[in-house]
C-alpha cells in the first residue's frame, strides 16, 4: 500500500488530504471546510463526506485514518473540549464508519501528528521523550518515547487558575485577546516551563497553524529543552491519521 487518506477534525477546520505513505508528504492538494458551528456529530459526518468528496478519490480500497479532538479509547470519544458535549462517551468510530459505509482507523489527532512527525518529520529518528503540542483552538499533545506513541495525553487540561491552560495559552487565545507575540509567548514560557518540569522531555515539537510563524515566537521561549517547529505544520494530522490507517 502507498497511499492513504487523512482526515483531520479540529475545532475550527476539517480538512483531508491523500497521502504518499513512502515518503510521509501528501500528493493531493489539501482540501479544507469550516468545523460545523456547535460540532454536534451529524454535522461533522457531514462535513466530512463533503471533504472526501471534494478530494475526489473514488477508490475505497484506500485505507481512511480520522483524527479526532478528543481522548479516544476503544473507538468511544472520551472528551468534548473544542466540540459539542454529545462527543462525550459517544461511539465514534463506529458512527463515522456506518456513515461513512466504510472501515476508519480513529485516532486523536495531536497524537496523529505526533506520529507523522516521528515517522516523516521533526522527532524522526529523535530518543528518548518527544512531546509534540499542537497550539491552535486548544492545545493538543502527543507523547512519543524512542518513536512509540503513549496516546491520549490532555496537557492542554492541566489546571490555570481553575481552567484548562489551554483557554489562557492556546493561539485562538492569542487571537481572540489580540495579543501580541511578546505576551502570548510569556503565557506558553508558562505552560512549557511547566510541562518540562513534570516531565523532562528530551525535544519539543511544534504543531498547529501557528506553527507555520515560529520565527515570530520560539526564539522568545527560555527553555533546557530544544523546541523546534513541526515539519508538516499543520498537515501533520492529515499525514500521521493516513500512516496510522495503513499499518
Amino acid at each position: 500500500m502507498t497511499s492513504a487518506i487523512g482526515v483531520d477534525i479540529g475545532g475550527t477546520g476539517i480538512k483531508a488530504g491523500v497521502v504518499n505513505l513512502e515518503h510521509g508528504k501528501l500528493e493531493s492538494d489539501r482540501v479544507r471546510l469550516p468545523t460545523p458551528r456547535g460540532a454536534q456529530p451529524a454535522d461533522v459526518l457531514a462535513t466530512v463526506q463533503q471533504v472526501l468528496d471534494m478530494l475526489g478519490v473514488s477508490d475505497s480500497s484506500l485505507p481512511l485514518g480520522v483524527a479526532f479532538p478528543a481522548s479516544i479509547k476503544e473507538g468511544r470519544t472520551l472528551s468534548a473540549a473544542n466540540i459539542a458535549q454529545e462527543w462525550i462517551g459517544f461511539e465514534a468510530e463506529k458512527f463515522f464508519e456506518n456513515g461513512l459505509g466504510r472501515s476508519i482507523t480513529f485516532v486523536n489527532d495531536a497524537d496523529a501528528a505526533g506520529v507523522a512527525e516521528a515517522r516523516h518529520g521533526a522527532a524522526r529518528g529523535a530518543r528518548r521523550l518527544t512531546i509534540l503540542t499542537t497550539l491552535g483552538t486548544g492545545i493538543g499533545s502527543a507523547f512519543l518515547y524512542n518513536g512509540t506513541l503513549v496516546p491520549n495525553t490532555e496537557l492542554g487540561h492541566l489546571n490555570y487558575e481553575g481552567d484548562s491552560i489551554e483557554r489562557w495559552t492556546a493561539y485562538s487565545a492569542m487571537e481572540r485577546e489580540q495579543l501580541s507575540w511578546q505576551d502570548w509567548a510569556a503565557r506558553l514560557q508558562v505552560f512549557y516551563d511547566h510541562v518540562e518540569f513534570l516531565f523532562t522531555p528530551d525535544l519539543f515539537v511544534v504543531g498547529g497553524g501557528v506553527s507555520k510563524h515560529p520565527e515570530n515566537f520560539i526564539p522568545l521561549l527560555n527553555l533546557r529543552t530544544p523546541i523546534v517547529p513541526a515539519i508538516h505544520r499543520n498537515s501533520s494530522g492529515i499525514i500521521g491519521a493516513a500512516s496510522l490507517a495503513a499499518d
